[in-house]
């Protein structure tokens, strides 16, 4: 069993937590976007209140433990590992529940390099529990608007966990995916999965898109998210997103494991 003590001086090791890769700048110009209502920084969420870019270095100083100054402007992003912990907890109970019921669950990435082990170690655990993990729409095609102009790409899972591929990799099934904060991933799949008649998930696990996208059409929905991406923040003060874990969602994928067994343990969902 992973103790509380022992992952909370992983997080900070591995900088999970604590001072983080992610910049102050970087979190302000999303919280900029964000105010001004830019798609690129909703990823999926339509706020029911005006939310401007002070009200949001409170929320995230209050959810994730940014600074809540509005002139500290530059330098490395904070996360607080005990709101990291409880965040934790929180996700590890949901995760028990769902696994004693046995209840449908979709799991879906965005960010497929560092979070897909993660992912696919919850979706064994929840599969070997009795759930359906759910894997509707395998190959359809999603077009995204990039930085790069209008994109199409395949919907795939791998070990149960939805990501997107750009079709024109070399290796397909091979490189672990591509990175988005789209939430049309996650509403072309519960769209087919209505489509097919269901069943339709009791929750839906991930990061940026796929979270936002499922909270706002009404699915439980929970998941990771950094200091950059007030969007999940947001739903969940809003009461469309259940939990969310703040952490850095960008480092290597092994630091994600120690995670891993404690949600797994605290779910008593360990083999």
């Amino acid at each position: 069993m992973l103790s509380t003590g022992v992952l909370r001086a992983h997080l900070l090791a591995a900088r999970l937590a604590g001072p983080v890769a992610t910049s102050r700048e970087a979190s302000l110009r999303s919280y900029r976007l964000f105010a001004a209502r830019d798609p690129r920084a909703l990823i999926g969420i339509d706020p029911e209140l005006s939310w401007g870019q002070r009200d949001l270095i409170e929320l995230m100083a209050q959810r994730c433990g940014v600074s809540a100054d509005p002139q500290h402007t530059s330098g490395h992003d904070v996360i607080d590992p005990e709101l990291t912990l409880a965040a934790l907890d929180a996700f590890a109970e949901r995760i028990g529940v769902v696994a004693r019921h046995g209840a449908p669950v979709l799991i879906g990435t965005g960010h497929p390099h560092r979070l897909l082990g993660f992912y696919a170690a919850l979706a064994d655990a929840l599969s070997a529990a009795g759930c359906d993990v759910l894997t509707p729409a395998q190959g359809h095609c999603v077009d995204i608007t990039t930085r790069f102009g209008l994109r199409t790409y395949n919907l795939d899972y791998v070990r149960g966990v939805a990501l997107v591929r750009d079709p024109g990799a070399e290796r397909p099934g091979c490189e672990p995916g591509a990175h988005t904060h789209s939430p049309l991933p996650v509403r072309t799949v519960l769209a087919a999965a209505a489509e097919a008649g269901g069943p339709l998930p009791e929750l839906v696990i991930g990061d940026h898109g796929w979270v936002c996208g499922a909270g706002q059409l009404g699915f439980e929905a929970m998941g990771l998210a950094d200091t950059d991406d007030p969007a999940l923040f947001v739903g969940e003060a809003e009461g469309r997103v259940s939990v969310v874990v703040p952490l850095d969602d960008a480092v290597r994928s092994a630091y994600y494991r120690p995670l891993t067994r404690y949600v797994l343990n605290r779910a008593c969902l360990s083999r």
